[in-house]
């Protein structure tokens, strides 16, 4: 980018081009392979910029364009782009490089330490986890590894709501079948929680502590609170199943507790944004642009979980001082969003320091079977039954498999195939397949750490080390784009760009000194690939 734009100024000041505002000069992958390493659209930008034409500052700037010892060739191609190839034996010194840092390979420095804090699941502890909740639990850990990845200081966060109407609508639910349990003909609350799981847990309570929750003075309370452990103690246990942990598991009741909502509320009130109306406490959207007002103390005096929701950003941004923070939100929440950005702007935060991203809903295929998921109607397929029937990392790369703005369908029984079909088995029978080259070489005591990889010249070989070169590139798009499933794409291409050079490309052979060259690259190819796998929290398996 920047020889593109020294070339513009150059051209400028030889006469070739008028003297306009340079606009930004960018170079990307093209998607033939043919147009080189890198092109830019650099000149087309000028052309409306300047009214020259595109192949004319294409041309001009070619001849500008200073050599380097990385480029091999630099062209101008119609309609005004500049294409960029590199030179061979600049990508084939790039396997030692690699090599030498190891597992540390495609790390970066973009966020040069600032904290982000990337908040997902953050289900309601009144039911086990499912499906859907799977994918949120996938998106923000892979997130975390990726944002670590580029440089920042990530802190993964579980909000726990253990405040508010739906608590106290299983606290009632699980007393009520606690009685049932133990013979009375207690009736379930209208809006009480009716999955079979209630059921079991009333019934392990039993088991443990017996009746005595019948005789203290506020029984659904108590046998509530031990009911809710017990159910967070069952999430995090599933969560842990999948391999996703928390570094934060943060509680609702404290933000009441320890006075973050009355600090957050007197903040917006100094600022002329909270507002009584209608015997309830208003947060003042439309100040900020909003269709409408939204209400954060409710007429009887209970607090919304909106008004939850402001106290705890205030924590995150205000208390906590985090330089982003991402929250991952079920589709369910997609309205919540710009009033959420409306108040950490009151607060006095750029919004564009939250980011949100919302997940779509999965679908869950079991043979021709449409399962619909839903904790209250006791019709649910849980997340811990799936990783048990699937395994964690087809879980993992099956969630990520599709943008999170993206409705998905999850096939079971695709998941479960051990061949090509499935995409887990084909990225992981290509690490399996390294590895296995790898200990071959060493079962016949050949040496390659000295091999010489400027032998490596085929299309296939070369091939190979431009997509191993593509890693630092990806995490610095993902964190910037904060989509994730771009690791699966990448890691399927990469499993076949090395399926094709084992077939096309003999490893091991009488030849030494080719032999020693290509296994550096298969140890690269490995390092890469186990690193691809591990960002995904997927296992890199040494055998299949």
């Amino acid at each position: 980018m920047a020889l593109l734009t020294q070339a513009a100024s150059e051209a400028q000041q030889s006469g070739k081009l008028p003297a306009v505002t340079l606009p930004e000069a960018y170079i990307e992958r093209p998607q033939n392979q043919e147009h080189g390493d890198y092109a830019s659209s650099f000149p087309l930008k000028l052309a409306r910029a300047t009214g020259v034409k595109p192949m004319t500052i294409a041309e001009n700037l070619v001849e500008l364009i200073a050599p380097t010892a990385e480029i091999d060739s630099i062209v101008a191609a119609p309609p005004g782009f500049i294409n960029f190839t590199i030179k061979n034996n600049w990508l084939t010194s790039q396997i030692d490089s690699i090599l030498l840092v190891g597992e540390g390979y495609g790390n970066i420095d973009l966020g040069r330490g600032s904290r982000v804090q990337v908040e997902f699941v953050s289900v309601n502890p009144t039911g086990p986890l499912h499906v859907g909740h799977g994918r949120g639990a996938i998106l923000g850990s892979t997130l975390a590894n990726m944002l670590t990845a580029a440089g920042y200081n990530v802190e993964k966060e579980y909000y726990i709501n253990d405040a508010g109407n739906q608590i106290g609508a299983f606290y009632q639910s699980l007393y009520a079948r606690y009685q049932q349990c133990l013979g009375s003909d207690a009736e379930m609350p209208a809006d009480g929680y009716l999955g079979n799981y209630m059921v079991d847990l009333a019934k392990e309570i039993i088991a443990e502590e017996g009746d005595r929750f019948l005789t203290l003075p506020d029984p659904a309370a108590s046998l509530g609170q031990l009911g809710l452990a017990k159910m967070l103690k069952q999430i995090k246990g599933d969560l842990e199943l999948l391999g996703v942990n928390f570094d934060v598991w943060f509680s609702e009741r404290s933000l009441y507790e320890n006075g973050q909502f009355q600090t957050a509320t007197s903040l917006l009130r100094q600022g002329g944004y909270i507002t009584e109306k209608e015997e309830a406490t208003w947060f003042v959207s439309t100040a900020s642009g909003e269709d409408k007002d939204n209400v954060v103390i409710r007429s009887d005096g209970s607090p919304t979980y909106f008004a939850a929701d402001i106290a705890y950003h205030y924590n995150k941004f205000l208390e906590r001082k985090f330089d982003k923070v991402i929250n991952i939100w079920g589709a369910d929440h997609q309205g919540h969003v710009s009033r959420m950005k409306a108040v950490v702007g009151a607060l006095g935060i750029n919004p564009e320091r939250l980011e949100v991203i919302i997940s779509q809903m999965v679908t869950l295929h079991r043979g021709e079977e449409l399962v619909k998921l839903s904790k209250r109607s006791g019709d649910i397929i849980t997340l811990r039954e799936v990783v048990e029937e699937v395994g964690s990392d087809a879980c993992r790369f099956f969630f990520l498999s599709r943008s999170a703005n993206s409705q998905m369908d999850f096939d079971l029984e695709l998941a479960k195939k051990q061949s090509a079909e499935n995409p887990v088995y084909y990225v992981q029978y290509a690490h399996a397949r390294i590895a296995s080259i790898l200990r071959l070489a060493k079962e016949k005591g050949i040496e390659y750490s000295n091999g010489d990889a400027s032998l490596l010249i085929t299309e296939p070989e070369l091939t190979l080390i431009r997509r191993l070169l593509l890693l630092p590139e990806l995490v610095e798009t993902v964190a910037q784009t904060l989509e994730p499933h771009h690791l699966t794409y990448y890691s399927q291409d990469l499993a076949n760009v090395f399926h094709i050079f084992y077939k096309q490309c003999r490893v091991i052979s009488a030849d030494e000194a080719l032999t020693a060259a290509r296994l550096k690259l298969v140890a690269t190819a490995k390092i890469v690939l186990a690193k691809t796998l591990h960002l995904m929290g997927m296992t890199a398996p040494e055998e299949m």
